[in-house]
C-alpha cells in the first residue's frame, strides 16, 4: 500500500510538473503572438495555412486527376470535396502505411513509391505536394518525377519551407532523435504530423526557380512568406529571431522566406 502511494504520488507530481511547463509555453507562445501584431501583415501570413485555404482552392476545377504527393493519411481533399468537384485523386507515397489510414475512399488509386525514383505516365492535371520535399535527399529527382507525372499543361502546386531559415539551418544540425523529442515536447500537437527527418535539398527559391527551367515548368505564381512559430515557446528568443528575419529581408529579399508555395505548369 505504501509503495502505490509514492508511486501515485510521484505521477500527481509529474503531471503537476508538466502542466505547469505547458502553462508557461503557452504563455510564451501568447506573447510572441501578440508581438506579431505589431508587425505588417506581410510578416504575419502562416505559409501553410495560406497554401491550404488560398494558393490551391483557384487551380481546384472539376473533374480534375490529382495526384496528392506524401498526403499519405492526411490527404489535401477532404471525400466531400473531392465528390463535389468530381476529382479523381491518386495517392503517392513511400509510406504504404500512411496510404492505408487515409480516410476511406478518397484514393481512386494508392502508389507506394519513393517520389525521387518514380516515373509517372504523364496523365495528371494537377499535382499537390505540401510540406514534402524538405524530406527529400534529392530534390531534383522528385522534379523530374512530377515532370514525369504531370500531361502537358497540368499544375504542380507546391509548398516547402526554405533551406535558408534559422530553423532549417538548426534542424539540420541537431540529431534527428533530440529534434523530434523537443518538437514533440514543446508542441504536442505536432505528434501526428511532424518529427520526419529532414534535409532541405535545394529548398530555396533560388534553386526551385533553377529546377523549374530545367524541367519545363513556366512559373505562374509564387508567394513567400516570413513566419514560422518553432521560437515561440521562448519569447526572448522569438522576438531576436523575428528582428533578425526583418534585417534578413531587408537585404535578400524573398531568399530570406521561412517557407513558400510555387505554382508551376508543365510546358
Amino acid at each position: 500500500m505504501i509503495t502505490e502511494r509514492l508511486e501515485t504520488q510521484k505521477e500527481c507530481t509529474k503531471k503537476e510538473n508538466c502542466n505547469m511547463m505547458q502553462s508557461l509555453i503557452n504563455t510564451q507562445i501568447w506573447l510572441s503572438r501578440t508581438f506579431d501584431k505589431l508587425l505588417p501583415e506581410k510578416y504575419r501570413i502562416d505559409g501553410n495555412q495560406d497554401f491550404i485555404r488560398s494558393f490551391v482552392p483557384q487551380y481546384l476545377k472539376p473533374n480534375l486527376k490529382i495526384y496528392d504527393i506524401g498526403g499519405g493519411k492526411n490527404p489535401y481533399l477532404s471525400l466531400e470535396k473531392k465528390t463535389e468537384l468530381g476529382a479523381t485523386i491518386v495517392g503517392l507515397d513511400i509510406d504504404a502505411n500512411e496510404l492505408q489510414h487515409a480516410p476511406q475512399g478518397i484514393y481512386d488509386e494508392v502508389v507506394c513509391a519513393d517520389i525521387t525514383n518514380y516515373k509517372g505516365h504523364q496523365d495528371a492535371d494537377l499535382v499537390i505536394c505540401q510540406a514534402l520535399l524538405e524530406h527529400v535527399k534529392d530534390v531534383e529527382k522528385a522534379f523530374a518525377s512530377i515532370a514525369s507525372i504531370l500531361k502537358p499543361g497540368g499544375i504542380a502546386l507546391i509548398f516547402v519551407p526554405s533551406r535558408n531559415a534559422l530553423y532549417a539551418r538548426l534542424n539540420l544540425l541537431l540529431p534527428q532523435t533530440i529534434k523530434k523529442q523537443l518538437l514533440h515536447t514543446i508542441y504536442p500537437h505536432t505528434k501526428r504530423l511532424q518529427g520526419f527527418p529532414s534535409y532541405y535539398d535545394r529548398c530555396t527559391p533560388k534553386d526551385f526557380h533553377t529546377l523549374a527551367k530545367q524541367y519545363q515548368f513556366d512559373l505562374q505564381e509564387e508567394r513567400f512568406y516570413f513566419i514560422s512559430s518553432y521560437f515561440s515557446f521562448f519569447f526572448p528568443a522569438y522576438l531576436l529571431w523575428r528582428i533578425w528575419i526583418l534585417g534578413f529581408h531587408l537585404l535578400f529579399g524573398t531568399q530570406s522566406a521561412e517557407t513558400f508555395s510555387m505554382a508551376l505548369k508543365k510546358i
